[in-house]
């Protein structure tokens, strides 16, 4: 009877070990989440910069262009 105490018991707290890891590892998965969508943001709003410099450039290279 002790034997099988001992199964049920040790049974019960991998059970419990694996319930308690689980919700931290997707907490650490929602973590990168939403780091790499703040990092995509980030680097979506570089790319707009940098969109909006080549433009104004762009205009500026017009504005000689038609000034010659």
């Amino acid at each position: 009877m002790k034997k099988i105490a001992a199964v049920f018991a040790s049974a019960t707290l991998l059970s419990l070990a694996a319930c308690g890891e689980q919700p931290a590892e997707e907490a650490n998965n929602a973590a990168e989440v939403v780091e790499n969508t703040a990092d995509n943001a980030v680097e979506a709003m570089d790319n707009a910069a940098e969109a909006v410099e080549n433009v104004a450039e762009a205009v500026e290279n017009v504005a000689e262009n038609a000034a010659e």
